[in-house]
């Protein structure tokens, strides 16, 4: 096992699946102490099985404010500090704005956008007394909004402009703040989609091209977070190379 991260402790948002389920797996190959949080807890448990070092699961519901502050809290008491958040946590349920559940709007502003800023706030103290990382996983969505992903990209868009303010407030304490970009990525994401046509179109995208792997992601993130304290990679976007479109 690799002890570039020996000593460090990480916690990890949406860990049950997907870019979490592989960064809380490739943190705790590399050395950290890993605490992997998302709702669905029974996964994590299994999850924790099969991480090579030590894996704490949490009950975390990032729209919950009580639920991100306990986390956090456990996470410290376990392993006496926190040096790198990964705020993965997020839904992605696209659709047209004409006739739109807006229910499912509040629910991804709410996840992705509110749940990140939540998290951060409450690790924040812990960042900074162990100048430590922020790991912001945007998305390529965050840069181009696309008809049918109107409320997903408002949400990336808004991780974006929160973590360059963050980055700016932080920097000079030594707490370096990271965003990561993905484009298509085999995951669970598209799944979540409630409308069958835009769920069909999504899914025709990702078959149409040699979609990312989760764990080219948690590579990514990995290596953002092993450099040296003076290199702060502060920006990851990354493609499929057959990716033409956002």
């Amino acid at each position: 096992m690799s002890t570039t991260l020996h000593g460090k402790v990480a916690l990890v948002t949406g860990a049950s699946s997907g870019i979490g389920e592989a960064t809380a797996l490739a943190l705790s190959a590399a050395g950290a102490s890993v605490a992997a949080g998302a709702r669905r807890a029974d996964r994590l448990k299994l999850l924790a099985d099969r991480a090579p070092g030590e894996l704490l699961p949490l009950d975390l519901d990032v729209t919950d404010q009580e639920s991100v502050r306990a986390a956090v809290a456990a996470t410290a008491e376990r392993f006496g500090g926190l040096d790198i958040l990964v705020n993965n946590a997020g839904v992605m349920l696209s659709g047209p704005i004409a006739g739109a559940d807006t229910t499912q709007w509040t629910r991804m502003v709410e996840t992705n956008l509110l749940g990140s800023m939540f998290t951060v706030h409450a690790a924040l103290p812990y960042l900074l007394e162990r100048k430590g990382t922020v790991v912001q996983v945007s998305s390529t969505s965050g840069r181009t909004a696309s008809a049918y992903g109107a409320v997903y990209a408002a949400t990336k868009f808004g991780v974006t402009a929160f973590s360059e303010a963050l980055r700016q407030e932080v920097t000079a304490q030594g707490v370096r703040v990271v965003v990561v970009e993905p484009g298509f990525v085999a995951t669970e994401l598209a799944d979540h989609i409630t409308d069958p046509s835009i769920r069909a179109m999504a899914r025709e995208m990702a078959e149409s091209m040699r979609s990312l792997r989760p764990a080219d992601i948690a590579a990514a993130v990995t290596y953002a977070v092993t450099q040296p304290a003076h290199v702060a990679v502060n920006e990851l976007l990354i493609r499929p190379t057959d990716q033409i479109r956002a």
